[in-house]
């Protein structure tokens, strides 16, 4: 078909949708909530991963983080196994120090089970994130110090009774003046304020969550042991060198390994992971929540597609006379299935113009609540789909209005 012959035919699909605008309405009224389904479910899915990859981040693309729990294992009810696999030791973060060339820094983290009430003054909060830790764990790319400085490697040995603490809990009790050199009493033993961090966004941490930094409170490792000298359990971040984090995690298996003595035919005691690791298994879980998500859209662009077949059914018997002229005057049937595919293309197109436009909106609103993040191919893949359902539901009317005998149009009243 010739393009002045498809321009025709677009034209003429238009001044059709213009001559029934309301009945057009109403038949890619699912096309369009479909649209917007999916843009919105795009534009929150990759809101939440550019989020997550944010505050992942933070960490460095070097950290290796480990545990004593199997990474996606310790959801729900702990297996008995579990709960009965060795601690991950200050000595085993010490070994892994000295004896993996890959790793450059090692920061071991003893805190107390039990939650601590910090207090100033009258003033109080009660953190789940108290930690004893080393110097090296500031040189680590996940603290930084807005005010003040971190603790030194003499003031660890010498068991200094200092700390750094977090940004929300310098604001509440330092709201006007610095923290730095203040008293405060954690667990009800007086510490003194040498730094405060950052302030860090924690879109997905509760703030009573054991991460969020901005309530955390980081103690010399040798003050917190004197403290609580019964706990035995570690969490331990390292960091590999540039360009050597595989290296970095074979080296820390295998001396983990054979500290902890595990038969070279059974799987790992203990976990490790990394920014990247735990990025994927988010990953996974949007997508799976994305999938469930578009496949209930695809309910609406079905419905939008039935209802797009049936109207071009009727438009088909509304204009059988119309056929059937143009058939006498030399229109082939290519021609009739253009101009009608063409129509239903159109129809369905206008549908997902329309709600990507309204999709993209309702976005930019929920932006002010939750991130949201407008991918490039959400608009494209959403009319691209709202255009294939017209090709696809428009194709049996335009076979049939193509197929009409002339002569049989002509007498048609």
């Amino acid at each position: 078909m010739k393009r002045q012959d498809i321009s025709e035919s677009f034209k003429m699909a238009l001044a059709t949708l213009r001559a029934h605008k309301f009945r057009s309405f109403l038949t890619v009224l699912g096309v369009v909530i479909g649209t917007i389904t999916v843009m919105v479910i795009a534009s929150f899915i990759s809101g939440l991963d550019k989020k997550f990859q944010q505050e992942i981040e933070v960490f460095g693309t070097n950290t290796i983080f480990i545990y004593k729990f199997t990474p996606g294992l310790n959801m729900g009810r702990i297996p008995p196994e579990l709960r009965m696999r060795k601690p991950i030791s200050y000595e085993d973060a010490i070994a892994i120090r000295d004896n993996c060339p890959s790793v450059q820094y090692v920061a071991p983290m003893l805190s107390p089970d039990d939650v601590l009430k910090v207090r100033y003054q009258s003033e109080e909060l009660y953190v789940t994130q108290v930690q004893g830790t080393l110097p090296d764990y500031e040189r680590m790319a996940s603290v930084n110090i807005s005010e003040g400085r971190f603790f030194t490697e003499g003031e660890n040995q010498r068991r200094s009774d200092i700390c750094v603490i977090g940004a929300d809990i310098a604001d509440k009790f330092f709201p006007h003046s610095t923290a730095v050199g203040r008293e405060i009493l954690v667990a009800e033993k007086p510490f003194t304020v040498i730094g405060v961090l950052q302030k860090q966004d924690n879109f997905f941490m509760n703030e009573n969550d054991g991460g969020n930094q901005n309530r955390a409170v980081y103690t010399p490792y040798e003050t917190m042991k004197k403290m609580y000298p019964q706990e035995k359990d570690h969490f331990v971040m390292a960091q590999a060198r540039e360009g050597r984090m595989f290296e970095a995690m074979e080296e820390i298996r295998a001396q983990l390994r054979i500290r902890r003595e595990v038969p070279f035919d059974k799987e790992d005691n203990f976990g490790l992971s990394t920014p990247d690791s735990i990025t994927e298994r988010f990953h996974q879980i949007t997508g799976g929540i994305a999938i469930l998500m578009f496949a209930i859209s695809s309910v609406g662009l079905l419905i939008g597609g039935i209802g797009v077949m049936n109207i071009m059914l009727v438009s088909v018997t509304e204009r059988t006379k119309e056929i059937g002229v143009r058939k006498a005057i030399g229109a082939k049937k290519r021609d009739i299935l253009s101009q009608f595919l063409i129509e239903a293309v159109a129809l369905t197109g206008s549908g997902g113009v329309l709600g990507i436009l309204i999709g993209w909106c309702l976005s930019l609103l929920v932006n002010l609540i939750l991130p949201v993040h407008v991918p490039t191919w959400a608009p494209i893949v959403g009319l691209s789909v709202s255009m294939s359902i017209g090709l696809i539901f428009g194709l049996w009317p335009a076979m049939k209005a193509a197929r009409l005998n002339p002569i049989e149009a002509l007498r048609y009243e």
